[in-house]
């Protein structure tokens, strides 16, 4: 909204209105701004949520021996989250850009769907919430809609990077005048280092290109849902999900920013995507925000985010990676997301798989990964067998694990940034 406004001063020369066509003052703006909604937001949340006395009615004390300390604590902290991330997205970003509107989309699709499964676990006192089909259905929804979106519209585009070597034996990265739809994606490690869906295809014969675009789709159905419901098992401590999310967003913004701008495109030998810099400005307010939620979030935490904050946020950084074509990356850049799903699954397969054969077998002392670091061995089943109960040697508190998980993702952030020039 301010973007036109200020635009349309600067035809009049009013001075200073041209700053509003940088991108690096609409994202540090909007970072600000995020970051003060979120504080002073969350504090009028917050007192809101006390004085109707909606807050955490129970907690598991089995897998949380912190459960007791935290009943009562305000709950659907995610609507701090959206809230302070659209103000300054709709103020500062170009509304009308494609990606900015699908990442706008996503964070009410996703945010309202975590806040059916919170309402039904607080006011109809319903533990188990929003049934997981119909979380799942939700998810599935909005990567459909997302990669039919970025397959259909005129405004999505790229200009390819191409290697061109000289007589001299300069190698020079050069990116094609045209810009054209593509089904290209980075991969990390390889030296041509772009996957094209359609070639994976390619035994589709003519029909390659279509059969190519149906494989994206199903692509980002897979990443919006996996990424999702990998921050939703990440938030179960204080300051977890929001801590690594900032950091995911810092390297994500990163990422959007170099996409969309054609001088270190080139020099990271990436694609250059026209209009992607509007998601700095929603990546900077999605850190922004972040930081601001931390300060009521972090232990001992006086809200939690909900399933309105979790879904939203995983949503966010599936759909923007899938954007700038870097979705490849997230097994990396997500890692502790991967690495809590992933031991979430082994736990219950493997639990089902001797179950059937009448034992009980568990692999970790608890799942999703982190409540592993900190549960103790009185909490444990004593009709259960642990195939890794000696790991961890001892319990430790959960603000050491959150800094610890925080440490893990910095590493793994910094490391997706580098595999751009890694080959």
């Amino acid at each position: 909204m301010l973007y036109y406004i200020f635009r349309l001063l600067d035809q009049f020369g009013i001075s200073g209105s041209h700053m509003w066509s940088y991108i690096s003052f609409r994202a540090i703006l909007a970072l600000i701004l995020a970051l003060m909604i979120s504080a002073w937001f969350g504090e009028k949340f917050i007192k809101y949520m006390k004085r109707k006395k909606i807050g955490e009615s129970a907690r598991d004390v089995s897998i949380d021996p912190f459960g007791v300390e935290k009943k009562g604590v305000p709950t659907m902290g995610g609507i701090i989250i959206i809230v302070s991330i659209l103000v300054p997205v709709l103020l500062l970003g170009r509304v009308r850009n494609t990606y900015l509107i699908l990442m706008v989309v996503t964070t009410l699709w996703l945010g309202f769907l975590g806040f059916l499964d919170d309402y039904i676990k607080i006011f109809r006192k319903n533990k188990d919430g929003l049934k997981g089909k119909y979380k799942i259905v939700g998810q599935v929804s909005i990567g459909f809609i997302v990669g039919l979106v970025l397959y259909l519209s005129p405004d999505v585009v790229i200009r390819e990077n191409v290697t061109v070597q000289k007589q001299n034996q300069e190698v020079v990265i050069k990116h094609n005048q045209e810009a054209t739809k593509s089904l290209k994606t980075t991969i990390p490690f390889l030296k041509n280092h772009n996957l094209d869906y359609s070639e994976i295809m390619s035994f589709c014969g003519k029909y390659k290109t279509a059969a190519g675009w149906i494989l994206f789709v199903v692509m980002t159905i897979i990443v919006v849902t996996a990424v999702s419901n990998g921050a939703n098992l990440n938030d179960g401590m204080d300051g977890m999900c929001a801590g690594n999310s900032a950091i995911i967003g810092v390297a994500l913004g990163i990422l959007a920013y170099v996409s969309s701008h054609i001088g270190y495109a080139s020099y990271f030998d990436i694609m250059y995507i026209p209009g992607s810099q509007e998601l700095v400005v929603f990546i900077c307010a999605f850190v922004g925000a972040m930081i601001g939620f931390l300060w009521y979030n972090a232990y001992p935490a006086q809200v939690f985010m909900g399933d309105t904050g979790s879904l939203t946020i995983g949503g966010i950084i599936g759909v923007c990676a899938v954007i700038i074509h870097k979705e490849l990356l997230l097994p990396i850049l997500c890692g502790i997301f991967f690495v809590e799903s992933l031991s979430v699954i082994i736990q219950t397969q493997w639990f089902k798989i001797q179950k059937h054969r009448g034992k009980k077998v568990r692999v970790f002392r608890a799942a999703p990964i982190h409540d592993t670091f900190r549960k103790l061995d009185s909490q444990l089943a004593p009709d259960c067998r642990y195939l890794l109960k000696g790991w961890p040697h001892r319990p430790f508190h959960e603000s050491k694990i959150t800094i610890r998980f925080w440490i893990v993702t910095i590493i793994l952030a910094a490391f997706t940034i580098i595999t751009l020039k890694m080959r």
